[in-house]
């Protein structure tokens, strides 16, 4: 099925052990172009209204945002540039397994649409570690935060650096131009026009990742005779994955490793992080935020679908026309960069399309990242220390630490340039992160009886996990020299921002034999590090917070939690039930007059320890359509 295919770019008897691709002026004209409008979206919402802002505004969109434009920006903030160029490798080197991650989109998102967004979204929050201290106390939120900034800062450089350091390598693109370009633009759009022109941008960012990606599919796919012969090549080669159904989480891809464990992974990207959580709540009702949840479902199949065509088209491609000895040599993430400069070489516009894609998933994950560094700053480290700050200044300070934070970007993606196997160790530190503060949410939501004591101690447990875990990981196989084979170690492809990131230092893959021991732990899969993680911080918080005696003489909220384990714990006999000391819930407030017998004037009610408890007032703006929830604690 040769007809129509094109001949190769490089012919029998040239040399083949360079490839030289460059930009052509109309290329660069469309990356500008992306640039420029980009740029032009975030001035046109920085100075409408200027003079007229308001803190809300700038962090949270006003609370205004429709359903569409916020899904397409939770898209776009999960789809990064190093995603782009590391989905297609890892279909290329692979085949289709990872296509199984799809698998746990459903649960990964139906579960933040349906528990955490109406309890974060009731509660009216600016920050997701404000509900820590909600449900916790103030020491606990500001743990949470330190550990989110901690997270987000070593990872920014990083994903800026690492697609201009492979654009770099393929086309000669300048690097430190494209480093600076991206970086001043993204800076000021996103510290000037706030949360409502990092949408925006998105959405528009979004349609560019899209047409990049689908014109290396319709192109690709006709030069090399078309998706048919794609599909027939592939599966001849062995290059489509059936369903693997091993349970042994040690297999660095297997269905259950994908479909499950990648849940966990999902939750700590859109359950919890605060780039996320931000976005949902700026939507103007909770349903609007719920349905953008579920519109990012689709959108998330269709991306994913379209990266392994591209790594399938890709792996056709080379099967017809070898790599050069340079492209053999190469780093993987570098992979679909040469295919691309190869494929759409003759046709101006087209790289620079693709190339705007790239660096549209940088823009839209950097820009998110600005943004919810500076409003977790603002929202739990300076205003709670100082409430007297007015409209004019909360503003002013709200736009000098986003500059602060594209700066700081700036400034950790030279430090990723001298830092060598390290940049591999700083995009592990993200994916270490996100399992324990999932973690630290699920253990205040969903087990009333966890205390602050329990909450720190569990997180503080969670992160030495995570860094044992990961770091050992690491350290073994730099040690052994060789990468993981893809059919029995755990890769070093790790969860990152909002995304799931492929490692730039990848090596090429040789087989292992099975590790023993200690080594046999560091070889845990990658997908299941959160699962893991916030496993030890729910049962470590757990034990400690029974043996300092739990919630006892403690107040809680109860619009804090989502009454999981009370309605589990109804379906016991009662003397089970009483061997918990944990709360259980009534949705009839009449039905708990005996257990509360004062309503105070000012809206709490007091248990039947005498304690206040908080409960939303029948009617109000946050009370949303969902029972109202009495404590009411059980005795031994």
């Amino acid at each position: 099925m040769s007809v129509g295919v094109d001949t190769c770019p490089w012919l029998p008897g040239t040399d083949t052990d360079t490839v030289t691709s460059t930009f052509s002026l109309v290329d660069y004209v469309v990356f500008v172009l992306l640039l420029v409008f980009s740029l032009a979206i975030g001035l046109y919402h920085a100075f409408r209204g200027w003079g007229q802002h308001t803190v809300g505004q700038l962090l949270m969109a006003d609370r205004k945002m429709s359903c569409l434009p916020v899904a397409l920006s939770l898209l776009a903030t999960f789809q990064s540039a190093v995603a782009i160029l590391g989905v297609p490798s890892e279909i290329y080197r692979f085949g289709t397994q990872y296509w199984f991650l799809g698998c746990s989109y459903f649960l990964g998102l139906l579960i933040p649409a349906h528990i955490f967004i109406p309890v974060f979204y009731r509660l009216h929050l600016t920050s997701a570690y404000e509900y820590l201290e909600l449900r916790f106390n103030k020491a606990v939120r500001v743990c949470g935060t330190v550990t989110f900034i901690f997270q987000m800062v070593i990872y920014m450089g990083v994903v800026l650096y690492a697609p201009s350091l492979a654009l770099n390598a393929v086309t000669g693109f300048d690097l430190w131009l494209s480093v600076l370009t991206i970086g001043i633009v993204c800076t000021v759009y996103t510290a000037l026009g706030g949360l409502k022109a990092v949408i925006w941008t998105d959405v528009f960012q979004t349609l560019v990742m899209f047409l990049g990606q689908l014109v290396v599919i319709i192109v690709g796919s006709r030069k090399v005779g078309g998706m048919v012969h794609v599909w027939e090549v592939a599966s001849k080669h062995g290059r489509i994955s059936g369903i693997e159904l091993d349970p042994d989480p040690f297999v660095r891809h297997t269905f259950w490793t994908l479909a499950f464990g990648g849940v966990f992974m999902m939750l700590s990207l859109y359950g919890v992080n605060q780039a996320q959580v931000q976005r949902y709540l700026s939507s103007r009702t909770e349903k609007a935020a719920v349905l953008s949840c579920y519109a990012v479902f689709p959108c998330q199949q269709v991306v994913l679908c379209m990266s392994c065509l591209i790594g399938l088209v890709m792996f056709v491609y080379y099967q017809k026309c070898p790599m050069s000895t340079q492209q053999a040599q190469a780093a993987p993430d570098q992979f679909v960069l040469y295919f691309v400069m190869d494929l759409l070489k003759g046709l101006p516009g087209l790289p620079g399309l693709f190339v705007a894609c790239l660096f549209s998933g940088s823009l839209s994950t950097i820009s998110s990242a600005f943004n919810s560094l500076a409003t977790v700053t603002m929202e739990d480290l300076i205003r709670p220390w100082f409430p007297q700050f007015s409209e004019v200044q909360a503003i002013m300070l709200s736009r000098i630490l986003a500059f602060g934070y594209g700066l700081l970007c700036l400034g950790m993606a030279y430090i990723s340039s001298q830092m060598g196997p390290v940049l591999q160790a700083a995009l592990s530190i993200f994916g270490m992160v996100g399992g324990p503060l999932l973690g630290l949410f699920c253990l205040g939501m969903f087990f009333p009886c966890a205390n602050p004591p329990g909450a720190i101690v569990g997180l503080l447990a969670g992160l030495i996990m995570a860094f044992w875990i990961g770091i050992g990981s690491i350290v073994t196989n730099m040690a052994s020299g060789m990468a993981p084979s893809p059919s029995n170690t755990s890769s070093f492809f790790l969860p990152s921002n909002l995304t799931t990131v492929t490692m730039t230092t990848l090596m090429p893959s040789t087989t292992l034999s099975k590790p023993t021991g200690l080594k046999r732990l560091y070889s845990l899969s990658y997908l299941w590090y959160s699962a893991h993680n916030s496993t030890t911080v729910i049962v470590v918080g757990l034990i400690v917070s029974l043996l300092t005696g739990g919630m006892r003489g403690r107040t809680l909220n109860p619009r804090t939690i989502y009454p999981v384990l009370p309605r589990l714990l109804a379906l016991l006999p009662l003397s089970c039930q009483k061997r918990f000391h944990c709360i259980s819930y009534s949705q009839d407030l009449s039905a708990d007059t005996a257990a509360f017998p004062e309503k105070m004037s000012n809206g709490m009610l007091k248990n039947s320890r005498d304690e206040a408890v908080a409960v939303p007032e029948e009617g109000s703006a946050h009370q949303g359509n969902s029972p109202t929830f009495i404590l009411q604690e059980t005795s031994l």
